[in-house]
């Protein structure tokens, strides 16, 4: 037997995709997909959080100076606050490389931020005097509050920034097309089954109404922050200046970034804002998910069609095909988000007696749940901006099944027979004889209908009734939406 190894062939011996410049992306978000997420790169990357970090650094060591909290420090000036505030909003390329240097030496990523900024300083402020300025950066700050309050003005940036105005757009898009196909009557289907027509624009009205209200609850989310020490106790702060009211000093200066002050922690804020909203947003993303699947099945029934000339293939093999393949994409991407985004929620608010870091691994992810439903509401936009409603085809299904009119006539007889009219009894079981595992047409309805002794008017509403005008309020009902 040879003892020759084998050669390596295909694959195994292609050339390596790792030393590659530009560096490729591992994941399709940062990949194929960029375009499309971008927006969130200024709010939930790892550079964004570092700029969140020093944003939050350079306004306490402002707050404490503006406000005189440490006896024997000076007021900046507005030259030297200008500068300082300068540091956060030209922080770019450089200063991300000059950031990941730092941290490759204090292999700890908060505190190499804090460098950063003592550097920044001795040049804003570089008299003698003025280097004891320097220790007010990070001043009685534990990681966690830095880190809680970075990620709190980062997650409401991206939500109110990025997501909203997307999501909102989308909810618009469903919202007129509700308005513009409120008066084409659908058979509607429960159980997989033909049911009481309704209309596609009142149908669309219902998953638009269902949507808004989750906006609205993210709309209204509050975004808590806190600073108070190692194990929330202030124990620090008091230890070096006791005159100071440092629930008032932390109060103020969480407000002051624009958040909602949390006055009980542990070292971590507790996270239970963050599980509040990514359940108001998994809960969004459903909805969207069933909006997807709604529409995929009424394309394949053919009361959608999707406009061609768009550019895409269909099939790779069938020419004559043109794939929903927007609202699949949206699915899958709805998928991937909630799967994060509830392992976020219920991740988010456990922590082993006053602290540990499980949450700092887990909010790196807070990005990448965002990207997949940004991504989604991206493509079930396009998907349905590539939609025109067939109302010939819904009519035809409408015609062809005429026993979903045995609900009014059942119905219009238990009201006469209620009102004493005789004749009237048992209608169930009647027009369950009638419709019930067959088919039934136009005449067979009527010539049922005046056989049954009705009164004049009745008899007359419901002979003239067809599928497509039994419809109800639907066509009025979309007007409940904004």
């Amino acid at each position: 037997m040879s003892s020759t190894p084998p050669v390596a062939s295909g694959l195994h011996a292609a050339q390596s995709l790792v030393d590659v410049a530009p560096p490729i992306a591992l994941g399709a978000l940062d990949g194929r997909y960029r375009g499309v997420v971008a927006g969130l790169v200024d709010h939930l990357s790892e550079p964004a959080l570092n700029r969140a970090r020093v944003h939050v650094e350079v306004e306490w060591l402002l707050h404490l100076t503006d406000r005189e909290v440490v006896p024997g420090v000076r007021r900046l000036t507005d030259d030297e606050k200008a500068r300082l505030r300068a540091v956060v909003t030209t922080f770019g390329a450089d200063e991300i490389d000059e950031m990941s240097a730092t941290e490759r030496v204090t292999q700890h990523d908060v505190k190499a931020v804090e460098y950063f900024l003592k550097a920044r300083l001795r040049d804003i402020a570089p008299a003698p005097e003025d280097a004891g300025l320097a220790e007010l950066i990070h001043f009685c700050c534990t990681s966690e509050d830095i880190n809680n309050l970075s990620y709190s003005v980062m997650v409401q940036g991206a939500v109110q920034q990025v997501w909203l105005p997307r999501a909102t757009a989308l909810v618009e898009q469903l919202t007129s097309m509700a308005t513009e196909l409120a008066d084409v009557p659908l058979l509607a289907h429960t159980h997989g089954q033909p049911a009481t027509p309704t209309t596609m624009g009142k149908e669309l009205a219902v998953l638009a109404w269902r949507l808004r209200r989750q906006l609205r609850r993210i709309e209204d989310a509050e975004y808590l922050g806190k600073l108070n020490g190692a194990t929330g106790t202030y124990g620090a702060h008091l230890a070096a200046v006791p005159e100071a009211d440092w629930e008032d000093v932390s109060r103020t200066f969480v407000e002051h970034l624009g958040l909602t002050w949390n006055p009980l922690t542990t070292q971590i804020e507790s996270h239970d804002w963050q599980a509040e909203l990514y359940a108001d947003i998994a809960r969004f993303n459903r909805v969207l998910h069933n909006m997807c699947t709604d529409v995929w099945t009424y394309i394949s029934m053919g009361y959608f069609a999707q406009v061609r000339g768009q550019g895409t293939v269909g099939s790779s093999t069938m020419p004559h095909k043109v794939n929903p393949i927007r609202f699949e994409n949206a699915e899958a991407n709805l998928e991937v988000s909630n799967a994060l985004l509830d392992v976020l929620a219920s991740t988010l608010v456990q922590s082993r007696l006053q602290r540990d870091l499980t949450d700092s691994s887990m909010q790196r992810n807070i990005g990448t749940a965002f990207g997949h439903s940004l991504l989604a509401i991206d493509n079930a936009h396009r998907g349905l901006d590539g939609l025109d409603a067939v109302p010939a085809a819904m009519a035809a299904d409408l015609d062809a099944n005429w026993e979903v009119l045995g609900e009014p006539v059942q119905s219009a007889m238990r009201a006469l027979g209620a009102r004493g009219v005789p004749g009237m009894e048992e209608p169930y079981e009647r027009l369950k004889e009638l419709t019930r595992g067959r088919r039934i047409g136009q005449d067979d309805l009527v010539a049922f209908v005046r056989g049954l002794g009705l009164p004049a008017d009745v008899e007359e509403r419901l002979a003239a009734m067809t599928p497509a005008t039994y419809v109800g309020l639907a066509p009025t009902l979309v007007r409940h939406l904004p």
